[in-house]
C-alpha cells in the first residue's frame, strides 16, 4: 500500500474515533418514513408573509403551502419541492420545514445532507433562527445560515451570519463561499460546529469559514440561545432573482437525505439511548 494512501487511512480512522468520542447525537430524521414529513419533527411556516413581510422579507415570490406536493419522504429522502402555480397571491408554491419547539439547540453541530435544485431563481437554503428571540427581532437576536445556494451561482454555497452589528441591511453580514461545482448534481454534507467561542462552517467536513466570538456584545454575537433549523426553497426574491426567473425548468426540488445534531458529550441533552445505531443509507 502506497505510504500517501496509508496516511489518508489513519488520519480518516483518527477523525472517526475523535468524533465519537467528543460528540453525542442528540436528534436526526432519517426520513425513512414515507408520507407527510414527521410531525414530531417538524411544523410548517405557511403563505407568502404578508402581512408583514410579504415575500417573507425579501420579495420572493413562492407561497409555502404543508401539501404533500411541496413536501413530502419518498425513497428515503425528503422532497422540498417548488412549482411554478398559482397560489393565492403568489406565483410559484414550495415548503418552508421548521423544527421550533420539537428540535432546538444551544452550540453543537448540525449536519445536512443534501443535493440541491437547478436554474435561475431558486434559492435553496439551510438555516437557523432563535427560537426565543431573547434580544428582539431580526436581526438583534441572530441568523445562522448553514448553506445557502442561487441557482444563477450554481458552482458555489455559502455560509453566513446575521446579527444587529452584521447584517445584509447593512452590508455587514459575515459570510464564508466555497466552490462546489457538483452541488445541483450529487449529495454534500452542509454543517456547522458552533461553541461559546465561534461557529465554523463546514462542506463534507472541509471546513471554509469561521465566525469568531469576540466578546463585544450581543449586537455581535447573540449566539448564546437555542435555536432551531428551517429547510426552505424559495423563488426569486432580493438574492435568488437578481438574474431572474428561468422558464422551463419547473418543478425543482431539493432532496434531502438526513439531518444529524450533535452536541458535546458532556453537555448533550440525549434524546436517543447511548447506543443508537444511525443507519447508514
Amino acid at each position: 500500500m502506497a505510504k500517501t494512501t496509508l496516511f489518508l487511512l489513519c488520519l480518516l480512522a483518527s477523525f472517526s474515533f475523535t468524533f465519537a468520542q467528543d460528540w453525542q447525537l442528540v436528534w436526526q430524521d432519517e426520513f425513512e418514513q414515507a408520507g407527510l414529513p414527521d410531525s414530531s419533527r417538524w411544523s410548517y411556516d405557511l403563505g407568502d408573509g404578508c402581512p408583514h413581510l410579504c415575500g417573507w422579507g425579501n420579495n420572493e415570490l413562492q407561497s409555502y403551502t404543508d401539501h404533500s406536493k411541496n413536501a413530502r419522504v419518498e425513497n428515503g429522502h425528503l422532497i422540498i419541492e417548488a412549482h411554478k402555480e398559482q397560489t393565492h397571491n403568489s406565483a410559484f408554491s414550495s415548503a418552508r420545514l421548521v423544527s421550533k419547539g420539537k428540535g432546538d439547540w444551544l452550540n453543537g453541530r448540525v449536519e445536512v445532507r443534501a443535493n440541491l435544485p437547478r436554474g435561475k431563481g431558486t434559492w435553496a437554503a439551510i438555516w437557523m433562527l432563535p427560537t426565543t428571540a431573547s434580544y428582539g427581532i431580526w436581526p438583534a437576536s441572530g441568523e445562522i445560515d448553514i448553506m445557502e445556494h442561487v441557482g444563477f451561482e450554481a458552482d458555489t454555497v455559502h455560509g453566513t451570519i446575521h446579527s444587529l452589528a452584521f447584517n445584509w441591511l447593512k452590508g455587514t453580514d459575515k459570510s464564508g463561499s466555497i466552490y462546489l461545482p457538483d452541488a445541483e448534481q450529487a449529495f454534500h454534507v452542509y454543517a456547522i460546529e458552533w461553541s461559546e467561542e465561534k461557529i465554523d462552517f463546514f462542506v463534507d467536513n472541509t471546513l471554509y469559514f469561521t465566525f469568531l466570538h469576540t466578546g463585544k456584545g450581543f449586537e455581535e454575537w447573540p449566539f448564546d440561545q437555542p435555536f432551531h433549523l428551517i429547510l426552505n426553497l424559495a423563488i426569486g426574491g432580493n438574492w435568488g432573482g437578481q438574474r431572474g426567473i428561468a422558464e422551463g425548468i419547473w418543478p425543482q426540488r431539493m432532496e434531502i437525505d438526513y439531518v444529524r445534531v450533535y452536541q458535546k458529550k458532556e453537555h448533550a441533552v440525549d434524546e436517543y439511548p447511548a447506543d443508537n445505531a444511525i443507519d447508514k443509507k
